[in-house]
């Protein structure tokens, strides 16, 4: 009997393995950044946070969401991480014990900018006004 292939875990983000070895990449880079090993002018005076890491099913690709603190110079950071990329690559891979050293991509971790958006929405008056209490439902 055939067995049927379904999508495991497509609505958590991965396979338990998949966020297991994101979370140890995760730690493995914000050690390596907030160590201070990566020597570059556009990351020097940065604090960059790395809330997550998204593995591939195959583990050979890592997409690396971060955030300098305070949001400012996202492009001058991403760009400096994606010239140091190699060097952060092998650092990685010194770290983490896998078979392959996965493959990084870096991404802006736009969630702390959706937040505070929908904060903005909820204040408005209209959303106010629909939040409060009727006097007419007593």
């Amino acid at each position: 009997m055939p067995r049927q292939h379904q999508k495991k875990n497509s609505a958590s983000g991965g396979s338990q393995r998949q966020l297991r070895v994101g979370e140890t990449v995760r730690h493995a880079i914000a050690d390596i950044l907030s160590q201070g090993s990566v020597h570059d002018p556009d990351l020097e005076g940065h604090i960059i946070t790395v809330p997550e890491v998204r593995m591939s099913p195959d583990l050979k690709l890592a997409t690396i969401y971060v955030m300098p603190l305070g949001g400012r110079d996202t492009d001058a950071v991403i760009a400096a991480l994606e010239r140091n990329k190699k060097f952060l690559r092998g650092e990685i891979a010194h770290r983490v014990n896998l078979k392959f050293a996965p493959d990084i991509r870096f991404r802006v971790d736009e969630r702390f900018d959706e937040a505070e958006r929908i904060e903005k929405l909820l204040r408005t008056p209209a959303v106010q006004r629909d939040l409060a209490p009727d006097s007419d439902d007593e």
